[in-house]
């Protein structure tokens, strides 16, 4: 069955035609094209903002003309996340989908659900003359998943809504009001490569069948980071073999947990032995560490072309020692509320190649001085590593408000549906609210979507049936947003 055929329909065909349009955060030139295009076609209005961002605009129903004008948001880009196996191209090919049971998945890479899904909302509402609603608009922002750009350079001039729908929670029911800030810390070292021994030999070592994950959403349920985990095994690897480091590849998104990394070694090739007992040795480690949650982990040694170049040995301790010593994980708990994550760090991405060592770490944190104290720690870290550290990207926190009139109002439409409240919260991941609020101030605003699991990997997948009670849930609250005092 195709997924195009999916109930409800609005949604899953909508999501079906994103998923043939290549639109990796960074390259969103097709996708951005296929918006307008569209709208077009629908007689919606439509245009794409000073940074990229598309928006489109519907007016009332009649007798509807005096409601709140509401804002619904979602992000266009999608992780670009693969097996080690997968030869997909994510400049190029659809995404291919397939159904198993109740979800929604996608062939050894990332769905793009996060955030299709939301995308495919707010183009299932626009085109659906049916439903009753006020002025109503939508804004699909651009690389989200990288440095939120598009909501970074939105203009108070773009938007009109006064009440924001941000489509893009992962947990049906969930009614998220407040998320943590956070900011890229990226240590680098340019190093002068040094002549490999031609009488050795190559291997390349890799580790993968990590789950990986959402690097705000899943930091707390003890997933391996590849990263890490390699740094372990070297650092043993090192002092056993005295294996030369010819190059480094870990994880490609800084907020995806990684899960694979690939290293390049040189040894003397009496010591190949040695070092394939070591890396069952540590697989075996590795596995009874994460018994139960990295079942499908794989550390294997296989032969690899022998490179001209290596990193100079004391370089190489320096920089596996200080990916040794870089937090990753959650570093604390809120106090007050020891069931939600305050401030975490994801080790994201390692590259070592060419005369270039560098990381992309993500930190996030609802509190800004445990944010600041963490990026302390790291550049502290990696400059004994005589690496030098930059900071960007940084967004705030979304500080919740209790007392929103939009939660009251879906509190109410949720319960009258469901028999049930929606589940009010704060989550850890870094959400556009946050810097969609320094621009609009005084816009009410919550997030929320249908059920997902695994976003950033290539395990991700959507609950069907979540998907249509929150549509039912999605035109019921369109129909009774309260009217302007």
């Amino acid at each position: 069955m195709n997924i195009q055929n999916l109930e409800p329909k609005g949604i899953w065909k909508n999501f079906y035609a994103l998923t043939r349009i290549p639109r990796p955060s960074g390259h969103l030139e097709k996708i951005q094209q296929f918006l307008l295009d569209w709208a077009k076609e629908r007689k919606i209005e439509a245009f794409k903002d000073n940074a990229g961002n598309i928006v489109m605009r519907k007016p009332a129903t009649p007798g509807f003309e005096n409601c709140i004008p509401v804002t619904m948001e979602s992000h266009m880009d999608m992780v670009p996340q693969k097996t080690v196996d997968s030869n997909h191209n994510f400049l190029t090919d659809p995404i291919e989908t397939y159904i198993e049971g109740e979800w929604v998945k996608a062939k050894g890479t990332t769905l793009g659900s996060d955030d299709g899904i939301g995308d495919a909302t707010s183009m299932a509402v626009l085109e659906d003359d049916t439903l009753k609603h006020g002025p109503i608009e939508a804004i699909f922002t651009v690389d989200e998943e990288t440095c939120m750009y598009g909501v970074n350079n939105l203009k108070p001039e773009t938007l009109k809504g006064e009440i924001l729908l941000n489509l893009d929670n992962e947990t049906e029911g969930d009614m998220v009001i407040g998320s943590a800030g956070g900011e890229d810390v990226q240590p680098q070292l340019e190093y002068q490569e040094q002549e490999a021994d031609p009488a050795q030999i190559a291997l390349e070592i890799v580790l993968k069948g990590l789950k990986g994950g959402h690097s705000g959403l899943e930091i707390n349920e003890g997933r391996a980071n590849a990263n890490k985990l390699m740094a372990r095994f070297l650092t043993d690897a090192v002092e056993k073999t005295n294996a030369q480091l010819a190059s480094w590849h870990g994880g490609n998104m800084r907020n995806a947990i990684p899960n694979n990394c690939r290293v390049v070694v040189t040894i003397d090739q009496e010591k190949q032995e040695r070092l394939v007992a070591l890396a069952a040795e540590w697989a075996s480690i590795f596995k009874a560490e994460y018994s139960g949650v990295e079942d499908e982990l794989i550390l294997d040694i296989l032969p690899a072309e022998m490179p001209k170049k290596i990193v100079p040995t004391e370089i190489r301790d320096n920089i596996i020692n200080a990916i040794m010593a870089c937090p990753a994980g959650v570093t604390r708990m809120i106090p007050s509320a020891l069931d939600i994550v305050e401030t975490s760090c994801n080790l994201g991405i390692v590259s070592i190649a060419d005369g270039k060592a560098e990381a992309d770490i993500l930190v996030r944190s609802s509190c800004d001085t445990q944010l600041e104290a963490l990026e302390a720690t790291i550049k502290a870290v990696f400059s004994m590593a005589g690496m030098a550290t930059s900071f960007e990207g940084r967004y705030g926190s979304w500080q919740p408000d209790f007392n929103s009139p939009i939660i009251k109002t879906i509190e109410k439409v949720y319960a009258d549906m469901f028999g049930e409240k929606p589940r009010v919260q704060v989550v850890h991941a870094g959400l556009e609210c946050s810097v969609i609020k320094t621009v609009y101030p005084k816009m009410d605003m919550v997030s929320f979507g249908p059920t997902l699991r695994s976003p950033h990997t290539p395990f991700e997948r959507c609950n069907i049936p979540s998907v249509a009670k929150y549509w039912d849930f999605v035109k019921k609250l369109l129909e009774n947003i309260p009217e302007k005092k």
